[in-house]
């Protein structure tokens, strides 16, 4: 067979359900091959798109999701979405086609070294320059991307190279074990946690990617130890849960940031420094902190580990739970219900623009429990993050390790194949959604239907956020924008638009009732922005 039919075959045995791509000349042997193959192959508008796709896909089932290319410009155009797969640990294979073998040692027509092009941005980079490694390679990139903490590989394959004949198989998948947590480290995590006086849990998507969410939720509930999350572990102890205090991360001196402060042991579950930078929410660096996760914890000024616990994060938390001395008392619920109250102040508002409460509270009613919403990068993160309530992991996917613009739209074309019975929502401002809605088109053709929710404010509203909070003037963030709806009509989707007469509950349940992609422009009031930063303050003082 042809080495481009055994590469396919090598993803097939690793159970690839989904290749998202653009089609180029140096990968043309590689779509031949799969017009056999059980592979679907997604054909999109962008490579950043399919790049995105793939992320989100390993996101939510665990598995590597795979992004094709062509040579040069098609390889470069994948490589905002590798990074932000391999910055937030999302489990992805990209590949690239390439010239042929004996250009690449001279100056050539859309050549680039992409094996060092992608290196820095993943955890293994190859080339295939000799058909017999394609099982090896294969194998090699996806037991890395898989492999905690999880991440994106990248191959490029020549065109020659894919022309060749060979004889081979691809190789047995075998899955790794993660070991146990030293006994030794388990006890002086116990003595800890039993001698502290507030002691607080930070989660992180650790967790989730470790299957150990209901194990935290256990352990807080049995030590009675309140629990705060980063971004991008939304859900993973129930808003219902009597020890959640919600999200941190807002980088404003609010609630979550005075109990850090009340804290003197701070026990950090599947933390990921990328996620929230530990001199936001360890300043002083003299707290006792215990990293609790599947690998060693990386050296920070601000992150002094007294004990880590390194192993599978399940049996560790339930075993340092049957040791430790349960805490008394319901520590720092004042937090939890001023953030309670913050959610419901706008519940009834009417007005239009939108408050960001008042948008968040209406698709947060709207929704089902286990409907996703894939969340894009602006200001409108800041509110999902703060006061959109999960009761299950991955319901709320944002990224906040690369934090890309543009990964809402074909983030949730990926989050509805993969869940095709649940609703889905691209949470997204007026900016992102216009960097990949070309992907409105990929979801139509493939009948995929999602709502797209368009915080419109016409500029980069937490950029003018943060240019006002620091310098009390904007500087060049506004622009113009087309009329969504007629936009989204032209692709042949629905579109919407708030007004006055217009309810947001209605028109979401009547786009999430519709069985195509639904557009809705709502206008947003971002004058809440520097609103929230004033009574986060007044909150601090009166906690």
């Amino acid at each position: 067979m042809k080495a481009a039919e055994l590469f396919l075959k090598c993803l097939e045995n690793e159970g690839v359900e989904y290749i998202f791509g653009v089609p180029g000349e140096e990968n043309l042997d590689v779509m031949d091959a799969l017009l056999d193959s059980p592979i679907q192959f997604i054909t999109c508008r962008h490579e950043q798109g399919a790049a995105f796709m793939a992320d989100v896909y390993g996101r939510l089932t665990g598995r590597a999701g795979v992004c094709l290319s062509t040579l040069g410009p098609g390889a470069t155009n994948l490589i905002t979405g590798v990074a932000d797969a391999n910055m937030d640990h999302a489990p992805l294979v990209a590949i690239a086609g390439q010239a042929d073998t004996n250009r690449l040692h001279k100056e050539s027509h859309q050549v680039l070294d992409l094996r060092q092009l992608f290196q820095p941005i993943t955890k293994y980079s190859s080339q295939l320059l000799d058909a017999d490694i394609i099982p090896e390679v294969v194998r090699k990139a996806f037991k890395l991307a898989q492999t905690e903490k999880t991440g994106a590989t990248f191959i490029e394959f020549p065109e020659n190279i894919a022309k060749h004949e060979v004889d081979l198989k691809p190789l047995p998948v075998k899955h790794m074990v993660t070991p146990e947590p030293a006994q030794e480290r388990v006890e002086t995590a116990a003595k800890l946690i039993s001698a502290a006086r507030h002691p607080m849990i930070l989660a992180g998507n650790g967790v989730i990617r470790a299957g150990a969410c209901q194990q935290l939720a256990e352990f807080a509930e049995a030590l009675n130890i309140p629990v705060t999350n980063t971004f991008m572990a939304k859900g993973v102890v129930p808003f219902r849960h009597p020890t959640a205090l919600g999200s941190a991360g807002l980088q404003a001196n609010d609630y979550v940031s005075v109990g850090f402060n009340q804290a003197d042991v701070i026990i950090c579950v599947g933390y990921d420094l990328v996620e929230y930078h530990p001199h936001l929410w360890h300043p002083t660096a003299d707290r006792t902190l215990i990293h609790i996760d599947s690998s060693s914890a990386e050296v920070d000024a601000h992150y002094p580990v007294a004990a880590g616990v390194v192993g599978d994060i399940k049996h560790g938390l339930a075993r340092i739970a049957a040791l430790a001395t349960p805490h008394q008392g319901e520590p720092m619920r004042a937090l939890r219900q001023a953030l309670i109250e913050e959610m419901r102040q706008h519940r009834h508002d009417t007005e239009v623009p939108m408050k960001p409460q008042k948008i968040i509270w209406d698709l947060r009613t709207v929704l089902d429990l286990e409907d996703i919403v894939v969340c894009d990068v602006g200001a409108h993160k800041m509110w999902m993050a703060r006061m959109f309530r999960c009761e299950h992991p991955n319901t709320c996917l944002i990224s906040n390790g690369f934090a890309s613009m543009g990964i809402a739209v074909p983030g949730a074309i990926a989050a509805k194949l993969v869940h095709p019975e649940r609703a889905v929502v691209a949470v997204t401002g007026d900016a992102g959604f216009m960097m990949n809605s070309q992907e409105i088109e990929t979801a139509m053709r493939l009948g995929v239907p999602i709502v797209i929710l368009i915080w419109n404010d016409g500029g980069y509203g937490l950029i003018e956020w943060k240019q006002l909070n620091t310098f009390k003037r904007a500087s060049h963030v506004h622009f113009g924008n087309p009329d969504f709806v007629q936009y989204a009509q032209s692709f042949g989707a629905a579109g919407y638009r708030v007004s006055p007469e217009d309810d947001l509950q209605a028109l979401l349940r009547r786009a999430l009732a519709d069985k195509r992609v639904s557009v809705i422009d709502c206008p947003v009031d971002y004058r809440e922005n520097l609103k929230l930063t004033e009574t986060l303050g007044k909150l601090v003082c009166q906690l």
